[in-house]
């Protein structure tokens, strides 16, 4: 007897749940199309009415103002784009440095909350349930609260004050571009030892240092490319003048502010993120590590945190998100973000418009690559299926 064949299912019919579901999706599109439009359209037509003036155009002319601090030099006559741009840098600038800062400074904070020692576990512990209950307007204002310029506060050859943070820079000479070279080849070499020692630790279950040997490997190699250079040992140290610190580097204390009040403020949550995903793990692993005769440091860097990594990277994705959008408060201060140029541009071309899309799309651009880049890390780091 031969088996009969089922009856195809008509895709294009309205009883095929794909076919209704693209359909119920075009109509949201064009819904969501249709309210963008007349937004638009009414915006348009009442800055006509009003005679405001509309358009891009204004990027391409002179901006009219300087920049105190940018990481490339700007100039009054450049235009409103290129003043956008180093805006956008600068805020970069605050958001990578601050991601990074954040990252380490919470992990620390967050293993320690189970930490065995008292002190430690309550200090953490304080840190995160004070600095997460103030407004982070108050902690930028706090962070800016710096001694004047005339009493500055001094550790070795280091000052800080109303001018900012003054430091000792290296005379730049050939020999300090050869250990940069020697750093990054350091770098390649310690990702290679590290994948090295991951594999013998499959193969033999000898675990190896996965931190002091490569960082060994990085500054001796840094070290190489500076004696290869001349050994160049030459620096700029500051000094108090009479009015001011004068010589060496410095960075402005807009930045300091800003980059302290958003690391300190987005730790103290990255430290909960951190608790929580460790505390999600199953206490049989943390017993069977100690089975296994592991000391509590190698039970938490080998067996605790590579299983809580799953559950930390979503949330700390959406605090690295929180930082960067946070870092708009740089106004408050006088830190010349994008936020802020694009204010001083409004006020001088009366584009509000104009210049509060581009905000958008900046902070939308950023936000959409920082979630890409750590939904990729999330996938690397998922429990692979067979």
């Amino acid at each position: 007897m031969t088996p009969t064949t089922p009856p195809k299912k008509n895709s294009w019919s309205w009883r095929s749940q794909a076919f209704r579901g693209l359909v119920y999706q075009a109509l949201a599109l064009g819904l969501i199309g249709l309210m963008v439009w007349f937004l638009v359209h009414n915006t348009m037509e009442n800055m006509r009415i009003r005679g405001i003036q509309s358009g891009f155009d204004f990027l391409g002319q002179p901006a009219g103002f300087d920049i105190g601090e940018s990481i490339t030099a700007f100039d009054s006559s450049e235009s409103y784009l290129k003043a956008l741009l180093t805006g956008l840098g600068n805020t970069l600038r605050v958001a990578i440095l601050g991601i990074i800062m954040t990252t380490i400074l919470g992990t620390l904070l967050g293993v320690g909350r189970f930490s065995r020692n008292a002190l430690v576990r309550g200090l953490c512990s304080a840190y995160v349930e004070f600095f997460r209950n103030v407004p982070i307007l108050l902690q930028l204002l706090m962070w800016y609260l710096l001694p004047d310029t005339l009493e500055p506060i001094q550790i070795g050859s280091f000052f800080l004050s109303k001018g900012g943070l003054n430091f000792p820079a290296p005379v730049w000479a050939p020999g300090f571009a050869w250990a940069l070279w020697g750093l990054v080849a350091g770098l390649a070499l310690a990702w290679l030892y590290r994948r090295w020692a991951h594999v013998q630790f499959e193969a033999t279950g000898r675990v190896r240092s996965m931190f002091w040997v490569p960082v060994t490997i990085v500054l001796f190699c840094g070290v190489l490319g500076w004696l290869a250079g001349g050994a160049p040992s030459e620096f700029n140290a500051p000094f108090k003048g009479e009015f001011a610190v004068e010589g060496g580097s410095s960075l402005t204390p807009e930045f300091i502010s800003l980059l302290l009040g958003l690391t300190v403020y987005t730790a103290a949550f990255v430290a909960e993120v951190v608790r929580a995903g460790i505390q999600s793990v199953a206490r049989g692993q943390s017993e069977a590590a100690a089975a296994l005769g592991l000391s509590k440091g190698q039970e938490m860097r080998l067996v605790m945190l590579p299983q809580a990594l799953r559950v930390i990277i979503p949330p700390m994705t959406n605090q690295f998100l929180n930082l960067t959008k946070n870092s708009s408060l740089a106004v408050a201060i006088g830190y010349p973000d994008v936020v802020s140029i694009a204010n001083t541009a409004i006020n001088q071309t009366g584009r509000a418009v104009e210049c509060i899309s581009i905000v958008m799309l900046i902070y939308l651009a950023t936000s959409l690559s920082t979630s890409a880049l750590m939904g990729w890390y999330n996938k690397r780091a998922a429990i692979q299926e067979r």
